[in-house]
């Protein structure tokens, strides 16, 4: 990124200095430095969703408000494919199958779960891992060699 008195510039765009000097692009280092241009690091990234600016964290209530709200809506939505079996059985007595109702318990339990975990957590830093916990990493598997295919 370049900066001219701290304020960013694009170096490919024309540019017209103060005096009225206009520039079509600023590519030519020599310009840059004449001009005063300067290059800076970018600044470091940030997650919008949880920081207004680089180490600047949203209000962590009204995160956790906003988290667990997606959490029910994302958990409601997963059931919605389903809630027609647990009409079915309410209005005409038909059993609904034993996997969707395993399948079902453990979608709540895992809302209900993270929805825990959201309202525990006291910094944005841990609402972030609650929200999106770490992906367990798995060893390595061993490469298979013909002898082991041959078994198969």
């Amino acid at each position: 990124m370049f900066q001219r008195n701290g304020v960013p510039i694009s170096i490919d765009n024309e540019f017209t200095t103060e005096d009225g000097v206009t520039y079509p692009h600023l590519r030519d280092p020599a310009v840059r430095e004449a001009l005063g241009v300067v290059e800076v690091p970018d600044p470091a990234p940030y997650d919008q969703r949880f920081y207004w600016d680089h180490g600047l964290p949203k209000d962590l209530d009204s995160l956790k408000a906003q988290w667990i709200a997606q959490t029910k809506a994302d958990a409601n939505a997963t059931l919605a494919h389903t809630d027609w079996l647990i009409i079915r059985k309410a209005e005409r007595d038909i059993d609904v199958p034993a996997e969707t109702t395993t399948a079902r318990a453990a979608i709540i339990q895992a809302a209900n779960d993270k929805e825990a975990a959201i309202t525990a957590a006291t910094t944005v830093e841990e609402l972030i891992v609650a929200v999106f916990p770490p992906v367990p990493t798995v060893e390595a598997v061993p490469a298979l060699t013909s002898s082991d295919i041959g078994a198969l």
